[in-house]
C-alpha cells in the first residue's frame, strides 16, 4: 500500500505548475473556500513551509488557542506575498514531509489534495492529485461517513465518473472524483451542487 505521505509532494507540486503557468490574474479568481480567492488558499496550505513550529504555536497563542482564527489571519496577512515566494513553498521539502498535529500521513494528504481541489475545481481545472491518492481521501472521508466536514451521506450514492469509485445508496450524486471530494469536503461547486449538512 502506498504511503500517503508520497503522494503529497506531486499534489503539492502540480498545484505549482498549474499556478506558474495560469495568468496573474488566476491568483485573484474565487476559490472553493468561502470568501478565499486562490492566493488565499496557496497562503494557508503553505503555512508549514514559512511558520516554525514555535511562530505557528504563537500564533495560535495569539488566537486564543483557536485555529480557524490563525489560518483566517494568516491567510489574510500573507496571501499578497509575491508569486513566487508562494511557489516556492508549495515546492518545499519542508511542506511535503510536513504532517498536521494528530494527523499524521493521512491529515497530510487530506490537507494537500482537498486544498489543491479548492483551487483546480474553482478554476475548471482537472485535479493536479495523482487519482489513486484522490480516491483514498475520498475512501477515507466516506469511511466517516461524512463525519469530518458535518456532510449527511444518509440516502446518498456517490459515483465517480473517472474512476469505478462509488459508495452509498439511494439519490445518485455523479461527478469526477475531484468534485466529489470537494463535495465530500463541505465545498459548493461551482454548479451549484453541494451535499446536505448533518
Amino acid at each position: 500500500m502506498t504511503d500517503p505521505q508520497s503522494w503529497v509532494a506531486p499534489t503539492c507540486d502540480g498545484l505549482a505548475t498549474l499556478l506558474a503557468a495560469a495568468p496573474a490574474e488566476t491568483w485573484d479568481a474565487p476559490s472553493l473556500c468561502a470568501d478565499w480567492q486562490v492566493r488565499h488558499v496557496v497562503a494557508h496550505v503553505t503555512m508549514p513551509a514559512r511558520l516554525t513550529p514555535e511562530q505557528f504555536g504563537a500564533e495560535m497563542a495569539a488566537a486564543g488557542g483557536d485555529f480557524t482564527r490563525v489560518s483566517d489571519t494568516v491567510a489574510a496577512r500573507d496571501a499578497s506575498l509575491p508569486i513566487a515566494t508562494h511557489l516556492d513553498a508549495l515546492r518545499s521539502p519542508v511542506l511535503h514531509a510536513w504532517q498536521p498535529p494528530g494527523g499524521g500521513a493521512a491529515g497530510a494528504l487530506s490537507h494537500a489534495i482537498i486544498h489543491s481541489l479548492d483551487v483546480t475545481v474553482a478554476l475548471g481545472r482537472p485535479p493536479v492529485a495523482p487519482v489513486e491518492a484522490v480516491v483514498a481521501v475520498l475512501d477515507h472521508l466516506a469511511a466517516a461517513d461524512g463525519a469530518y466536514f458535518g456532510i449527511d451521506l444518509t440516502g446518498v450514492r456517490l459515483e465517480a465518473t473517472d474512476t469505478d469509485w462509488s459508495r452509498g445508496s439511494g439519490d445518485v450524486v455523479r461527478a469526477d472524483s475531484g468534485a466529489l471530494l470537494a463535495l465530500l469536503s463541505g465545498r459548493t461547486l461551482p454548479d451549484g451542487r453541494s451535499l446536505p449538512r448533518r
